[in-house]
């Protein structure tokens, strides 16, 4: 006997379709953009190391020099307190003394006005003790009228003339006769006082300093610049 089939069940009519359901993946990095960013940093790392560099560099390049502690006036032998050592960068447009040159400048004496905060130059000083061994020196005290204004300065040679005793009374003759002078070379100026007196000191000959210093303690003496030379 055989065994009878199983009913078909009828697939039920009108039913929709199911939807597709898509598959979503995660977008993919674009290499472009990671190469960018390590580029980046790449230049970044170089720069840095570049600023490391030059401020390595810089320091290194950095020298110390002699410079000037406080105001020297022309003519005054350097002191200790005079002179103080400075750390600066290399310049090829400088020329400053360097700090193991400070033993060596102690006791020169300066050939211009030197001012507080400046580099110290060799030019700036004088050759020795700036009087030699055969000179003396000698403060006269030059009141207004009595030299040049303003146009005297260390080095100038002048001509220290002796002048009247007051109550003197001259002659013509005697204004005839050239007056008596010594030659001297300025070695430093004071600043003018309330009055227009300057104290200038004077190196001259062995033989003149007495001479020099008894008239000019008479207040007897005027000061004549001699050309300077071109």
């Amino acid at each position: 006997m055989e065994t009878p089939a199983a009913p078909t069940v009828p697939r039920p009519q009108g039913t929709a379709a199911r939807p597709e359901i898509p598959i979503t993946t995660t977008p993919p990095v674009k290499r472009e953009r990671r190469w960018s960013v390590a580029a980046l940093c790449i230049v970044l790392a170089v720069v840095a190391a570049l600023g490391a560099a030059a401020a390595v560099n810089s320091a290194s390049d950095r020298t110390k020099v002699l410079a000037v502690a406080r105001d020297v006036p022309a003519g005054q032998a350097l002191t200790g307190a005079d002179v103080t050592v400075a750390e600066v960068s290399t310049d090829s447009a400088l020329s400053p003394l360097q700090a193991s040159d400070k033993a060596s400048v102690l006791g020169k004496r300066t050939a211009v006005d030197l001012r507080k905060g400046g580099l110290l130059l060799a030019s700036q000083l004088a050759a020795g003790t700036g009087l030699g061994d055969t000179r003396q020196q000698v403060g006269v005290l030059v009141k207004r009228g009595q030299a040049p204004a303003g146009t005297l300065s260390a080095g100038d040679k002048v001509l220290a003339v002796t002048t009247p005793a007051q109550g003197d009374n001259t002659s013509t003759k005697d204004d005839a006769a050239a007056p008596s002078s010594i030659n001297a070379v300025v070695v430093s100026l004071s600043r003018p006082d309330a009055t227009g007196s300057v104290v200038v000191n004077l190196a001259v000959a062995t033989t003149d300093g007495p001479v020099l210093a008894t008239r000019a303690s008479q207040g007897r003496i005027a000061l004549v610049r001699e050309p300077r030379s071109n």
